[in-house]
């Protein structure tokens, strides 16, 4: 009997040892990986960076022969021409990619002087982070080189991709950063003032959604979750969803709050409430209770100050700065633009499905 027991003893002091190291291994496979990823990513914007170099670097050869020997943009395609037969297994050295070497070259000739002295270092490193593909987009859709390193700071910030660039510079996101009409500098520290206005914007553009007039803050509320992948990509990076129409319970009442957030960089939670029309005084009222509920309830206490933003379709800013003024909770207003949607007149004169495949059908 003894025996047994001292032999189920073994059996459960073995399992344990199999548990506890695999528990390690598990956590050692992990470490492993994130170290192999985090060398696969520096190698990566390594190999990024020498391209962008290199690209800069021929630029700045051709640049400065074609000065020397006065040769023209005839050398271009004789070069193309030449690298292809050469080194047949190269690539990116089309004769349109090599013009726009070139134009790299001549738009930066001297990276450190992108930006003022202080910054100067960060603006060279800035210049060789970012992807040749978005340099290609920057230089054709941006002529303005302070913008273009607007837009550098925050592909590399957030992690844009090449059509996400190219829209962004397409709804002008560089003049609506920062616009944001609000109360932060005056309830939040310094420091935290600043991210939180530099996060926002105004205004919002949700091109992505097409409602007829007069619409209701629910249909706007469904149409913007419907699609949530774009109004977080309009919202910018660092927005985590947390609930639409999210309960509150304060005393013996149940509260809706519309679009509740929770922002990553921020740390703390970000309330929104849709109005479909103008700017109302009375908003900022109703959205400084939420975020003391939300402070109370919701917030843990490692999180900041919840923020507030109303969105409304319209706003008169003198009556929003008026309506802020005395608010104890950061919260700013700013305004949203939809997709127009053709008016019912119009589009009762329209010709239906039908009447266009049969006046195809016969020819007129």
């Amino acid at each position: 009997m003894k025996e047994k027991e001292k032999n189920e003893q073994k059996i459960s002091v073995n399992e344990s040892e199999i548990q506890t190291k695999a528990g390690d291994f598990a956590l050692l496979l992990s470490e492993v990986k994130q170290r192999i990823q985090l060398a696969q990513t520096k190698a990566v914007l390594a190999v990024n960076s020498e391209l962008v170099r290199l690209y800069w670097d021929i630029g700045r050869i051709i640049n400065a022969r074609q000065k020397q020997e006065g040769w023209g943009s005839a050398v271009i395609p004789r070069l193309a021409r030449e690298l292809k037969n050469e080194l047949p297994e190269l690539k990116g050295f089309s004769e349109r990619n090599i013009g726009r070497m070139i134009a790299f070259f001549r738009d930066y000739p001297d990276p450190s002087s992108i930006l003022p002295q202080p910054v100067a270092e960060i603006a060279s490193s800035l210049l060789w982070s970012v992807p040749w593909a978005h340099h290609v987009i920057l230089m054709e859709k941006v002529s303005d080189i302070p913008t273009r390193i607007w837009y550098m700071e925050q592909t590399l910030a957030n992690g844009w991709s090449r059509n996400v660039l190219a829209m962004q510079i397409e709804s002008q996101a560089h003049t609506r950063h920062g616009k944001v009409l609000s109360n932060f500098s005056r309830t939040l520290p310094a420091h935290q003032s600043d991210l939180v206005q530099q996060t926002l914007k105004d205004p919002y553009i949700f091109d992505f959604l097409t409602l007829t007039e007069p619409f209701q803050e629910r249909e706007l509320e469904t149409g913007l979750i419907r699609h949530l992948e774009k109004f977080l990509l309009e919202l910018g990076q660092g927005f985590a969803f947390v609930g639409r129409q999210y309960e509150i319970k304060v005393g013996d009442e149940d509260f809706y709050i519309d679009l509740l957030f929770y922002h990553l960089r921020l740390r703390c939670y970000v309330v929104i409430e849709l109005k479909v029309g103008e700017f109302k005084p009375e908003y900022a009222g109703k959205m400084n209770f939420y975020l003391s509920a939300v402070d109370d309830i919701l917030r843990h206490p490692e999180d900041r100050p919840s923020i507030g933003l109303i969105l409304c379709k319209r706003q008169n800013r003198l009556v929003a700065e008026y309506a802020l003024r005395d608010v104890s909770k950061p919260m700013g207003v700013a305004t949203y633009r939809l997709t127009d949607a053709l008016p019912a007149e119009l589009q009762e004169s329209l010709p239906s499905i039908e009447e266009l495949e049969k006046e195809l059908r016969y020819g007129g």
